[in-house]
């Protein structure tokens, strides 16, 4: 006769013996992460903080993502070099900002007139290929490419108007490196500064605009105060931004937690997509701070092409950055034949 204990017994090793997993072993040490955004605190409120905070809620202790906000752990031209060390385990930020050494970096940020309208981003990433190139390129130093989306487009908000390409001649703006790159041609002299310290210096001088943002981040930021003219013409109609992780910690965090880890980073992209696309359309309207102004299509259209010339002075430099000018200009190309409302004009 068998015994209860002889049964659980002997169905323990005969459950071993066929390949039965046990059950797994409740995690009782909760993983702990450190990530760094690009963006201050006022801005963070809108483009990170809820779906951290969302994140850390549905993990149940399990996982905690701490987050910090620009320049507070490393400054952030070290972002990219502090998480593939393993400093710190995860960053927000475009590729420009950050110093990534890969060869994707020129694209990331603002690539000059690459992007007309905010849902470029997710279209091109997932539809048009950039997700396998950037994955592919991150993968290769150590890592994790989580996911990429939308933020505001590229305008310049100035303390003077400007109503020519003239106008823009020896100002001093706070930018991103390939935008500074591209807009020296024009006169433009490109500065970077710590995030932080962006509305003292258009207090005191030391910058005369700022071209990182669109109008909602102008008003966020509380730079348009200090620098009240917002010129209507972009170089950009949307900013590519990024979640990236070391990829060892990556690798350690079980596979569920990364699944709800991408589903708040995508549902965080959806709500800057809704956020910008009003924010900049009410603000231009009913904003009380800034005026706008505009210069003329025609003289505007110097700037766009001279940005193609750009395309293929960076196309030039490496295989890669060709094919991924080459899927830019498809893309463009393809949306500029399809009219309004791809696009107009």
């Amino acid at each position: 006769m068998t015994t209860r204990r002889q049964f659980l017994t002997t169905g323990a090793v005969g459950a071993a013996a066929a390949g039965l997993a046990a059950p797994a072993v409740a995690q009782t040490t909760p993983i702990k992460w450190r990530m760094q955004t690009y963006a201050g605190p006022a801005l963070a409120e809108q483009v990170v903080d809820n779906c951290i905070k969302t994140f850390n809620e549905i993990a149940d202790g399990e996982m905690e993502i701490e987050l910090y906000y620009a320049d507070q752990l490393v400054p952030t031209s070290e972002l990219f070099r502090a998480m593939q060390s393993g400093t710190i385990d995860a960053v927000q930020s475009d590729d420009d900002s950050m110093a990534s050494p890969t060869e994707v970096t020129v694209f990331g940020g603002y690539f000059p007139f690459g992007l007309r309208y905010s849902l470029d981003v997710p279209t091109l990433f997932n539809e048009w290929g950039l997700n396998e190139i950037w994955d592919e390129q991150y993968s290769a130093v150590g890592v994790k490419h989580i996911s990429a989306g939308s933020w505001d487009p590229c305008n310049f908000a100035m303390k003077e108007p400007v109503k020519s390409l003239d106008d823009l001649n020896g100002k001093r703006v706070f930018t991103f490196p390939t935008a500074g790159r591209f807009l020296a041609q024009f006169g433009v002299v490109p500065v970077t500064i710590p995030w932080e310290d962006v509305e003292v210096a258009l207090q005191t001088g030391e910058l005369d605009g700022v071209a990182w943002s669109g109008i909602t981040e102008d008003y966020t930021s509380g730079w348009g105060k200090n620098a009240p003219y917002f010129l209507t013409n972009n170089i950009s109609g949307a900013w590519i931004g990024h979640f990236f992780a070391n990829m060892d910690r990556w690798n350690e965090v079980p596979d569920r937690l990364k699944t709800l880890m991408k589903t708040c980073f995508d549902q965080s992209h959806y709500h800057r997509q809704y956020w910008y696309w009003s924010g900049e359309a009410k603000l231009r309207v009913d904003g009380e701070d800034m005026q706008l102004t505009t210069i003329p299509d025609a003289e505007w259209q110097k700037v766009e092409d001279a940005a193609h010339k750009f395309w293929d002075e960076i196309a030039a430099e490496s295989e890669l950055k060709a094919k991924v000018v080459d899927i830019f200009r498809k893309y463009n190309e393809t949306m500029r034949k399809a009219g309004p409302p791809y696009r107009c004009g």
